[in-house]
This record gives C-alpha cells, sequence and structure tokens, in this order.
C-alpha cells in the first residue's frame, strides 16, 4: 500500500527534539525524506543513525542572519525539491514583563517571528515554480488567549498567526497550503521556562499534551485532499483550564 507522502520531501526547523522532531518521525513514517534543520549537529547525527537514510541531516543556526540565508539552497542540494516546509523551531520567554531579560526577548521574537518570516520568503519561489506546496507553522494555543503569565511569548504567536492567515491568501491562489498548529502546553524543553507553580498544576491535572500526538496532527493536515485546507488547528488537553 503506497504511504501518504511517498514521493515527497519535507523540511522541518527546530527538527532535533520536541514538535519538530515528532513532526519528523511522523512525516518518515508516512514515507517522506525530511530535512531535518537544526544547530545541534551531534543530536542530528545521533537521529539520523536511529531514524536512517531518509533522515537528512541539516546544520543551521537560524539566529545567524547570513546562515540562515541558506537554508533554501541547502535544502535543495541535499534533496532536489521542496514540497513540506515545517517552520517549528522557537523559544520561550514566560513569566512577568518586568522581570524578562530584554536581550532574551530579541532572540525569541527574531526567532519566533523573524526568521519563520524569512524561511517562509524563501521556500515560496520554489513551490510557486512547481504549483504545489505545503507550509505548516508551529504556533500555540497562546495565539488564540492572551495568556497572562507569558505577555512576551504571547505576542510573537498571536503575530505569526496573522502571518499565516495573510499569507495564506496571498499563495493559494499558486497551489500551495499554508497553516498553523496551535497547540496548548506541550512536553517539551520549552516547558522549563514556565512558572514552576503553573507547572505543577498542570502536570497534577493531566492537562500537557505529548509532543507526538502534534506530529500526527500535523500529518493530518498535509494528508487532506488538495482542494482542503487546514488552517488552524488548535490542540487542547481535555482536561486544560483557561
Amino acid at each position: 500500500m503506497a504511504l501518504p507522502l511517498q514521493g515527497k520531501v519535507a523540511a522541518i526547523t527546530g527538527a532535533a527534539s520536541g514538535i519538530g522532531l515528532a513532526s519528523a518521525e511522523a512525516m518518515l513514517a508516512a514515507g517522506a525524506r525530511v530535512v531535518m534543520i537544526d544547530r545541534d549537529a551531534l543530536r542530528l547525527a545521533a537521529l539520523r543513525e536511529r531514524l536512517g537514510e531518509h533522515a537528512l541531516p541539516l546544520v543551521i543556526d537560524l539566529l545567524d542572519a547570513t546562515a540562515c540565508k541558506t537554508l533554501m539552497p541547502r535544502v535543495l542540494d541535499l534533496a532536489g525539491q521542496l514540497d513540506i516546509f515545517h517552520a517549528n523551531a522557537g523559544l520561550y520567554v514566560g513569566g512577568d514583563l518586568i522581570d524578562a531579560d530584554v536581550d532574551a526577548i530579541d532572540r525569541m521574537l527574531n526567532l519566533n517571528v523573524n526568521v519563520v518570516m524569512k524561511n517562509v520568503h524563501d521556500v515560496l519561489p520554489h513551490m510557486i515554480e512547481r504549483g504545489s506546496g505545503d507550509i505548516v507553522v508551529t504556533s500555540s494555543l497562546a495565539a488564540h488567549y492572551p495568556t497572562p503569565w507569558e505577555p512576551v511569548y504571547a505576542s510573537s504567536k498571536w503575530a505569526i498567526d496573522c502571518f499565516v492567515q495573510t499569507v495564506r491568501r496571498q499563495v493559494f491562489k499558486h497551489g500551495i497550503r499554508v497553516g498553523a498548529i496551535s497547540p496548548g502546553p506541550v512536553v517539551t524543553a520549552l516547558l522549563a521556562d514556565w512558572p514552576p507553580e503553573k507547572l505543577r498544576q498542570a502536570r497534577e491535572a493531566g492537562s500537557l499534551i505529548e509532543a507526538r500526538e502534534v506530529g500526527e496532527v500535523v500529518l493530518f493536515m498535509l494528508t487532506r485532499p488538495r482542494g482542503m485546507t487546514i488552517r488552524d488547528v488548535v490542540m487542547l488537553p481535555t482536561h486544560f483550564d483557561l
């Protein structure tokens, strides 16, 4: 039986762990070749050994503006084409704004917003030329709810949610689908920066999502008929209480 992503090439940023890794695993299982983009060279090398020859490691520090510009040409050098781009890499700054480090704010906004926009800008010409493509952006429940314990992070995701909705309207005429996945709290390294009391409450209430579950929903988005775009998916743990 044919696999749903057989013959497709995907590229995923922040692919060495968390949602990015889960997304890569789901796409590999569905038959895609996956360019796994991350700055952690050792982790990517280990994942190549575990995941097999269709996992293609690509070491890029996306916060380095010069290196960031190389993403698309290097993906094409590795895989020859690009059908799916998952803009997933991100940082987290939580807590009260008055306590936030301004340099950390700059880094987070750069990666969560600027880098996503630049990466999507760079992959679009190839997809437009081919007349087809899928772009998925990892957003957050924080893009849909003014989360009081993370004003900086939530603001970055509100911005990227607007970006997804507006770019989708520009490029659907080229056969390109653009959508966002907006999970509630996911068990990843980003939760290390959560306020300890909030994290304790979430664990006790069973109100956390596994990264694997997010990867499964990303695959669902990608495998809909071409005439259907899943623009926004909000994933909530059943017991999550806003």
